[in-house]
């Protein structure tokens, strides 16, 4: 049951909810910020701003009509140097509770023109006469519905369009009466579409929507990562090569933030003769990598692990590229099988890579990367490394999920000489 108190917000969550307390304890406070005095509808640990009394030194305008409605932006309201502050804090606040001691540098922007892909969700929903409405947008902030939007500010300049065609989908595909995530990607040959949710197309239906492709101009359109039709080859620069992903395939969210942290793989592992990139997704990294080192790119998703291959191929000035299909979760790369890399670089999914961190920390490997989206787990297998023997350097937090909760970061960890000789030893005995 609802109630409503004054709180004074101290603090910034992990979540980007604003922090304050009553007598029960900690209430978070969406679009709250450290600073405000606030009357709020409480119940429990949530709640709900009612009003801003004393507004936060920092609160700035937001610049999206449709931000305190819409979930997308978590932290849209506060001052630039209070939200690099507190996007850099949450990765000191992760390596604390890990024990990992580590510099960590200032925030680097890595939002460019802003995301290159968006996912729109659709639900059809009937008044009580029955009249059709079509809901399309971002999910609200802890909620099941959904904010119509039109437009997003965040995104990229060839996502401008892209509300617009998620809502032409949305329109053909609401006789099958199914909720729809439309996930749109700006490519160098157009709009790339991936429709989820509607389940198997019947002939019908399947024709009306290469149709529709055809009238909006996409490059691809997708069902599920079945391609429907393609136009055009969707197109990707990385580094001298030209990549098609697959339909849905994961991307970094903009383009310098891609651009950026491939920058810092490179830097870091100047001079390496032969490199191993596990978790290589499409080759954000390994394609790169190859201007200037042997790569062996290791990933689960074949598809993804094709589409690398085949852009490897056709670029011009790359070194070998080997590619093998593996699942390092459930079968990581051994100490034996890591041997002769002089550096190795990791991008593990959000759930991080403690298995293969483990085998890393058996490893003689002088140099390895890692890169992640999740500063809990990358504490936890930093913690895993520097138990083995490696010595972390400073930790880059950058961020191309602008507004959001979400924090990427790089790091070095370099083996120790006395442990790399130990570990030798033992390999070689």
């Amino acid at each position: 049951m609802f109630q409503t108190h004054t709180l004074r917000i101290d603090k910034l969550g992990q979540r980007g909810e604003g922090v304050g307390h009553d007598e029960a304890g900690p209430v978070y406070v969406p679009y709250g910020l450290p600073g405000d005095v606030l009357r709020a509808e409480v119940d429990g640990e949530r709640g709900q701003i009612v009003e801003i009394v004393e507004p936060s030194p920092d609160r700035v305008e937001p610049f999206c009509e449709y931000f305190g409605d819409c979930g997308g932006c978590a932290v849209q309201a506060l001052a630039p140097q209070p939200y690099g502050e507190w996007k850099r804090d949450l990765v000191v606040q992760a390596l604390a509770h890990a024990k990992v001691d580590a510099q960590v540098l200032p925030l680097v922007d890595a939002h460019g023109e802003g995301r290159r892909r968006a996912t729109f969700h659709a639900r059809v929903r009937h008044d009580a006469l029955n009249r059709q409405t079509i809901d399309l947008g971002f999910m609200r902030a802890r909620a099941h519905d959904i904010a119509s939007i039109d437009q997003c500010p965040i995104l990229a300049p060839g996502l401008k369009s892209a509300p617009a065609v998620a809502r032409r989908l949305a329109q053909t595909l609401a006789q099958t009466g199914k909720p729809l995530d439309i996930l749109v990607t700006t490519t160098l040959s157009g709009l790339d579409v991936d429709v989820r949710g509607v389940g198997k197309l019947d002939g019908r239906l399947r024709q009306q929507l290469v149709v529709l492709a055809g009238d909006l101009d996409l490059a691809r359109l997708s069902n599920h990562g079945e391609t429907l039709v393609e136009i055009r080859p969707p197109l990707l620069q990385m580094g001298r090569a030209a990549l098609s992903p697959p339909p849905g395939a994961f991307l970094q969210a903009t383009e310098k933030g891609e651009r950026t942290l491939a920058d810092l793989v490179l830097k870091a592992v100047d001079g390496a003769a032969s490199v191993a990139d596990l978790f290589a997704g499409v080759g954000t990294f390994s394609l790169r990598l190859a201007e200037r080192s042997k790569v062996l790119a290791v990933e689960n998703d074949a598809a993804m692990l094709g589409a690398l291959a085949r852009a490897a191929h056709r670029a011009t000035g790359l070194k070998q590229v080997t590619v093998q299909t593996r699942d390092l979760v459930r079968r990581p790369l051994s100490p034996v099988e890591l041997k002769d890399f002089d550096a190795v670089v990791f991008d593990p999914p959000r759930a991080g890579a403690d298995i293969q961190a483990r085998a890393f920390a058996a490893t003689h490997v002088p140099l390895i990367v890692a890169v992640s989206c999740n500063a809990q787990t990358f504490a936890r297998d930093a913690r895993i490394l520097i138990e083995g023997g490696y010595v972390i350097g400073d930790v880059i937090p950058f961020d191309q999920f602008r507004h959001s909760p979400h924090v990427e970061m790089v790091a070095t960890f370099r083996k120790q000489p006395q442990q790399r000789a130990k570990r030798k030893g033992r390999l070689l005995g």
